[in-house]
């Protein structure tokens, strides 16, 4: 990357990033760095993709990061999994969501659970689900007249039934269970 001064960081700038090894996200011209997850975040991230994309309609689909998601020039954001409207883009990057999935690990927990709710609400993305993998729990955040609320807290094995942005059930006690 080009030598350049905090704060202005841009989409293009991430284009000269290499597609391996650290997670670069943009905010506000700031550009965020995270690295490689463990073994239970992947496991988490894997058997919830597989139940988002049996549940998931035809007009939508699900896809894990690293696609970005771009609403603007100055905001780049790497969600663990996507659910989108179905299309063939060659980009590496998507500029409309319909839900964002971030599972927390220490590591994450602050701008996951502070500073990603914020934007993907800015954004307009209409739901916002944040897997603890310490806490066995999923938070469910939807929009409502551009802020988000608190849908619903699951912890363990209770079941959460999801409409938004499509009907599933998710468990996330089984989420993290060995094979």
């Amino acid at each position: 990357m080009r030598p350049i001064e905090p704060g202005e960081f841009t989409v293009a700038d991430l284009e000269l990033t290499p597609d391996e090894g650290p997670r670069y996200e943009l905010v506000d011209g700031v550009l965020l760095v995270t690295y490689m997850s463990s073994a239970i975040h992947q496991r988490a991230l894997g058997e919830l993709m597989m139940q988002l994309v049996s549940a998931c309609p035809e007009h939508l689909e699900v896809l894990p990061g690293p696609l970005e998601f771009r609403p603007d020039n100055r905001l780049a954001l790497v969600p663990d999994l996507l659910v989108l409207p179905r299309g063939d883009s060659t980009t590496r990057w998507v500029e409309e969501l319909a839900l964002a999935v971030e599972v927390v690990v220490s590591t994450t927990r602050t701008v996951d659970q502070v500073l990603k709710p914020v934007l993907y609400a800015r954004a307009g993305v209409p739901a916002y689900w944040i897997l603890d993998v310490e806490e066995t729990k999923l938070t469910v955040l939807e929009l409502v007249d551009g802020v988000y609320v608190e849908r619903e807290v699951v912890v363990g094995e209770k079941v959460f039934e999801a409409t938004l942005p499509f009907p599933v059930e998710i468990v996330p006690a089984a989420l993290l269970r060995e094979r």
